[in-house]
C-alpha cells in the first residue's frame, strides 16, 4: 500500500434545501486501502460517495484525486480519471446481456480491460449471455460491480453491496474486494454489516449527522462511547 494519499477530501459540505447533510467532511484514501464508511441511517454515508463520484455537486470544500482538484468535474470525467462505483440498488442496462453491459462500460471508460477476467472475477462467466433483468439480485450486484471494474478504476466506491446476501455470498464478495485492494485499487465501502466490514477494512470512518465522529479500526470504534451512543440513539 502506498503511503501517499490518492483521494483527499477537505472541508466538504453538502446541503439540501438549507439542511447540511454532510458537514466539514475531511479524510484521505491511499492506493490499495479499504476504508469502511459507517454510521446510523441518515448519517450522510451514501451522500458522501455521491459527492466523490460526482452525482451531486459539493457546496463547500475540495476533493482531490492524485493531487488534482476534481470536485468541479462532471461525473463522467471522474470515471475517466479513475473513480467509479456500484449502487445499493443495482442499475444495469436491464434489456442487455451481462456481456453487453460490461462492453458498454468498457467503451465508456475508454480503456481495454480484460472482460473475460472480469466475468470470472465476479462469478458471471456462465451468465454472460443472460439478459440482466433475468439475473438474481446477487448476480445483478455482481454485474454492477463488474461494470465499474470495466472502467479500470483507481478508486471503487461500493454502496451496501452486502445487503440481502447470505453468509456464503458475503464471503465471496469479501474475497473479491480484498483481491481488488491487493491490485492497488482503493475502496470505500458503505456498509451496515460490521462483521463483513471487520474482515475487509483497514480502518473505518464513522459519520453522525453528516460529521466525522470517529476514524480508526472497527474494534476501536466499537469501544468508543460516542460511536455507541450514535448508533443506539443514546
Amino acid at each position: 500500500m502506498s503511503s501517499e494519499a490518492l483521494l483527499e477530501l477537505a472541508g466538504v459540505v453538502k446541503r439540501f434545501h438549507g439542511l447540511a447533510v454532510v458537514q466539514d467532511l475531511a479524510f484521505n484514501l491511499k492506493p490499495g486501502e479499504i476504508l469502511g464508511l459507517v454510521g446510523p441511517n441518515g448519517s450522510g454515508k451514501t451522500t458522501a460517495i455521491n459527492l466523490i463520484s460526482g452525482v451531486y455537486p459539493i457546496d463547500a470544500g475540495e476533493i482531490h484525486l492524485g493531487g488534482r482538484r476534481i470536485d468541479q468535474l462532471a461525473a463522467f470525467r471522474r470515471v475517466h480519471l479513475g473513480i467509479n462505483r456500484s449502487f445499493q440498488v443495482p442499475k444495469p442496462f436491464r434489456g442487455m446481456t451481462v456481456a453487453e453491459n460490461i462492453l458498454v462500460a468498457a467503451e465508456y471508460g475508454g480503456g481495454q480491460p480484460d472482460q473475460e477476467q472480469i466475468l470470472e472475477e465476479v462469478g458471471l462467466t456462465a451468465e454472460r449471455h443472460r439478459v440482466a433483468s433475468s439475473l438474481t439480485v446477487n448476480h445483478q450486484k455482481m454485474l454492477d460491480l463488474a461494470r465499474a471494474l470495466a472502467t479500470e478504476p483507481k478508486i471503487l466506491l461500493v454502496d451496501e453491496i452486502g445487503a440481502g446476501l447470505n453468509p456464503a455470498e458475503l464471503n465471496v464478495v469479501a474475497d473479491l474486494l480484498l483481491r481488488l485492494a491487493n491490485r492497488n485499487i482503493a475502496l470505500i465501502v458503505v456498509e451496515h454489516l460490521l462483521k463483513f466490514l471487520n474482515r475487509i477494512t483497514d480502518r473505518v470512518l464513522v459519520l453522525s449527522a453528516g460529521r466525522r465522529l470517529f476514524e480508526g479500526t472497527l474494534a476501536e470504534a466499537s469501544a468508543d462511547p460516542e460511536v455507541v451512543a450514535a448508533f443506539l440513539g443514546g
